[in-house]
């Protein structure tokens, strides 16, 4: 694999969702999820694929859960840790990690990129984004967004690569 992208978006506190949800609905940073993953394998944990209505489609969809008698409510593919994930996307040219927070913090030292919509605000939650160390990522592009009638809050897209 050439790279496994961490995709996410958070608040200025690291803020990555309450109760299973998103704290805000930015339709820009959908669109570009939307674009990023499309066509891709995205991986992410059992609660993150339990906060879908419906599978996201034309991507292929890779769970981890530690339950072995896990049956999610549409197909995708049950595994029961971060490296037999990686295992099933090793010969892809390129996958990503979805969430939730633990599947964020097991995949730091895997990943080879991340992209970051980073919502400035500080949002209560319950599901946090590690800190990103600055000594073993680099920051190659940042493109602002200020809020406005479509969008409740300023963000802003950071893209990193592993240093």
């Amino acid at each position: 694999m050439k790279r496994l992208i961490i995709i996410a978006a958070a608040g200025e506190n690291n803020a990555l969702g309450k109760d299973n949800d998103l704290v805000w609905h930015l339709p820009d940073d959908f669109k570009r999820f939307k674009s990023l993953t499309s066509g891709h394998k995205i991986i992410m944990g059992r609660k993150t694929l339990e906060s879908f209505p419906k599978p996201l489609p034309n991507r292929t969809h890779i769970a981890i859960t530690r339950d072995e008698d896990y049956t999610p409510k549409f197909p995708c593919t049950i595994v029961h840790s971060i490296s037999e994930a990686i295992g099933l996307v090793k010969d892809n040219e390129t996958a990503f990690i979805i969430g939730g927070g633990k599947i964020y913090k097991q995949s730091m030292a895997i990943a080879t990129d991340i992209e970051l919509t980073r919502v400035h605000g500080t949002f209560e939650a319950d599901a946090f984004f590690p800190e990103i160390d600055k000594d073993q990522w680099e920051l190659v592009n940042e493109e602002h967004h200020p809020k406005d009638d479509r969008h409740k809050y300023d963000f802003t897209y950071l893209s990193y690569t592993r240093k």
